[in-house]
């Protein structure tokens, strides 16, 4: 499956059909091998500019891998931070690297030991990674903030980094939950989809965002494109979905696309 949350930038929204300012980073290293993969595309004020910096969280049977990207000012990809998530023995699951980008010195800084995972190549907590410029962490991942600002002694930016994009590759059978942002002020929400392909019974999809059904798709044979809004908290929220593959390629091989934007149509009056 892959799934796409575009984020709200203040009150604009990303549209599908016009690219960011910045090239997103393609998934480093993309293959045929089966992998879950998260890719996080922030704006964030690195040695004196506002830079696309790519989040790509990875793994496999083999592998459990990040890489932080940074573009220069053309949107093209200058620096790669490869940290092992999964590490042979003698290496540590915390550390450290410093490059220098254009004249200024930029350092990163992570913390992995306690980190808990709940079926996503990207920690659910217990964590930090810290991008330092200037003295600033301008981009903080994680929940461990305090030792992260400890551990750099550097204080937060005085504009925090911005999430404008965020996309998921799993590998699951039935059932895909994820969490996502449509609104910088507003929490996280949870996101559940669900699939009845199989079996003497037409196949159908259920969509659920806190714990609610919004979508249910039934006679999905038919129905495997479309989209619909709904509303959260007063927030109209678009979703795409495309599930072609799931249901006429070779078992096990499809993939399902699902995109959530918020706003509504433009083509709504």
């Amino acid at each position: 499956m892959s799934f796409q949350h575009p984020l709200r930038n203040s009150s604009v929204g990303v549209s599908l059909s016009s690219a960011p300012p910045e090239k997103i980073a393609d998934d480093p290293w993309a293959n045929k091998t089966p992998q879950s993969t998260v890719t996080c595309s922030y704006h964030a004020y690195v040695a004196g500019y506002w830079r696309a910096v790519t989040v790509f969280w990875c793994k496999n049977l083999m592998n459990h891998t990040l890489n932080l990207i940074i573009n220069n000012l053309e949107g093209e990809a200058c620096y790669n931070c490869k940290i092992d998530l999964k590490p042979w023995l003698f290496w540590s699951k915390k550390g450290g690297k410093s490059f220098e980008l254009e004249g200024c010195q930029v350092d990163i800084n992570w913390d992995f030991r306690s980190a808990k995972f709940s079926g996503s190549p990207e920690p659910a907590s217990d964590y930090y990674v810290a991008i330092v410029s200037d003295e600033e962490v301008v981009l903080l991942l994680g929940d461990y903030k305090k030792k992260a600002y400890k551990r750099t002694k550097a204080r937060p930016a005085l504009v925090e980094a911005i999430l404008y994009l965020k996309k998921e590759n799993v590998f699951h059978r039935k059932t895909f939950s994820t969490r996502a942002k449509f609104d910088e002020r507003k929490n996280e929400h949870d996101i559940i989809v669900e699939s009845s392909t199989g079996g003497p019974r037409d196949p159908e999809m259920w969509i659920s965002i806190d714990g609610i059904v919004v979508i249910h798709v039934m006679n999905l044979q038919w129905k495997f494109r479309g989209n619909q809004t709904v509303m959260l908290s007063r927030q109209p929220v678009q979703v795409f979905w495309d599930v072609h593959d799931w249901l006429f390629s070779t078992p096990g091989t499809g993939h399902g696309l699902f995109i959530f934007k918020p706003g509504f149509s433009r083509t709504r009056r």
